[in-house]
């Protein structure tokens, strides 16, 4: 515990720390809390992203990680943090009051927020979902401060073997928690672990899958597979399903923030389920904000006396997914710092954006670096404070801001898209890939198969082939390595039995009745 309070004295010093900055012309030193700075842009972009529907989260850390290039490695971290927890916050945005979810976490807040808004309750919908999203994001950064040393021990156990078969649980994960059909998501990991192989071989830098093209040399890039799969296709789909005509803009003016006593008890336990349930998927890989705001709307329902309430206005169907995506979105911290795995796909850009600034994810970081670690959980409270104070003031502003026609917006989102991925290493080839990948996209969402096992498969390819490769060389090319090692062959029989559970008929008819409020 004595530990743990000095890691995160660490952490919030790194956080307040000050740099001096020349005012031009003025010739005057003022001290600047950058990091603070950082952290507050982050949930402002974060937050605006949520409310702006269309874009979405991954395509956003994306968009704006060339941003991050030229700032120090914690401050880059700390802002890309803002951006996903605040991206979390924004979405009940707009779920409530318009009825169309800036995030897919948020999908299901639109069943009850939106009708509180209609009843003339929206201040309090949106009081609710930011009093959930702080507590809940409160709960799960002491759980990643909790977690994040023993796990980080227990870690440095891991040999090759024993991360490849992690790993490989973590892809079963993702099909066992991805929405639709086993197949398609099992066909999703496939092809990303297929992606991932385009370029030069790890070994022998042998070109592979390349097919010749200059541009395949060095392989693909996650960023410019991230924005075209969810970037640019969210964006065709939205047009092709005439966004525009959907939306059911609240007219009165938001008034009465407050929640009532009477609301605050009402939500009161549904915030503390959702938190629960949203942390402990939140660590599981390939489950994420999105499972758990449906699992805790689900929840919710089947435990209360009155179920009718529910899509009528229940001020529980705002808590229990708002504070399930807000915990969901801050422990799937846990597995990427600890483990160096990203367990959903905006984890698999954290990975992308560490790498740049020349870190290598996993137990080792939190030893050797301990500053940027215990920096970015610090800074996860006070984001969570900020989201509070500066989004309700904001309500207004976002409102007038959802007036703007689809139109207009898209070609906006699209040119930034484009300028972000050109950035990256300033290939025009790149700006060309991400739109080949934006049709991919809108085909693969059209037929019902879910992008995220896709990224999640293309990031996590290269560390398996790696791992797989030295664990056999240590071995001497024995393949029964993975399984003689305990820990390896634990990890192999979970994802097999796991693998096995996901086809019976029993659970796959619950593993669907968890999204079914969506379609409703």
């Amino acid at each position: 515990m004595t530990d743990l309070f000095g890691n995160l004295a660490l952490g919030f010093n790194t956080v307040f720390q000050f740099i001096d900055w020349t005012i031009p012309l003025l010739g005057v030193t003022i001290p600047i809390p950058v990091n603070i700075l950082l952290c507050l842009i982050g949930a402002l972009v974060g937050t605006l992203v949520g409310v702006l529907p269309g874009i979405g989260t991954v395509a956003t850390v994306a968009m704006l990680l060339p941003i991050t290039f030229g700032l120090p490695p914690v401050g880059a971290l700390i802002m890309l943090a803002g951006i996903y927890y605040g991206a979390q916050y924004g979405g009940s945005t707009t779920s409530i009051l318009v009825n169309i979810p800036g995030e897919a976490g948020s999908v299901v807040t639109t069943l009850d927020g939106h009708q509180m808004a209609k009843q003339g309750r929206a201040g309090p919908a949106l009081a609710i979902a930011a009093i959930g999203s702080f507590f809940a994001g409160c709960v799960a950064t002491i759980l990643i401060a909790l977690l994040g040393a023993p796990l980080t021990k227990f870690a440095l156990q891991f040999g090759p073997a024993e991360y490849f078969s992690l790993m490989t649980l973590g892809l079963v994960f993702a099909v066992v928690l991805a929405k639709g059909s086993v197949l398609k998501a099992i066909a999703m990991i496939v092809f990303g672990l297929l992606l991932s192989m385009v370029g030069s071989d790890l070994e022998t830098g042998a070109s592979r899958l390349a097919f010749n093209i200059p541009e395949l040399a060095d392989g693909l890039g996650f960023a410019t597979v991230a924005m075209g799969v969810f970037g640019f296709a969210e964006i065709i789909r939205n047009l092709d399903a005439g966004a525009e005509k959907g939306r059911e803009l609240v007219q009165q003016k938001v008034t009465g923030l407050m929640p009532t006593v009477a609301d605050l008890l009402a939500a009161a336990p549904a915030i503390g389920r959702g938190t629960m349930l949203g942390s402990i998927l939140g660590i599981l890989p390939g489950g994420g904000a999105v499972i758990s705001s449906f699992a805790a709307y689900t929840f919710e329902k089947k435990i209360s006396n009155n179920p009718s309430q529910f899509g009528k206005g229940s001020i529980k169907g705002v808590a229990a997914p708002e504070s399930a995506n807000n915990a969901a979105a801050q422990t799937s911290f846990i597995p990427l710092l600890t483990l160096g795995i990203p367990p959903n796909a905006v984890m698999a850009l954290m990975v992308g954006a560490m790498t740049i600034h020349g870190i290598v994810p996993g137990p080792q970081v939190m030893q050797k670096q301990p500053e940027l670690v215990w920096g970015m959980i610090a800074s996860m409270w006070i984001g969570n404070l900020m989201l509070l104070v500066i989004n309700l003031p904001l309500v207004g502003i976002w409102v007038q801001l959802l007036r703007v026609p689809y139109h207009l917006l898209y070609p906006c989102i699209v040119i930034f898209c484009a300028i972000g991925i050109y950035s990256v290493n300033n290939a025009p080839a790149d700006v060309i890939m991400a739109g080949a990948f934006g049709l991919v996209g809108y085909w693969l969402i059209k037929h019902d198969f879910e992008p995220a096992p896709l990224l999640l498969g293309m990031v996590l390819g290269p560390l398996m082939e790696e791992n797989l490769r030295r664990a056999m060389l240590i071995s001497r090319g024995d393949a029964t390595v993975f399984l003689t090692r305990p820990l390896s062959a634990a990890l192999l029989a979970v994802s097999l039995a796991l693998l096995i559970l996901t086809f019976l008929p029993m659970l796959r008819k619950k593993r669907e009745e968890v999204f079914v409020e969506s379609e409703n």
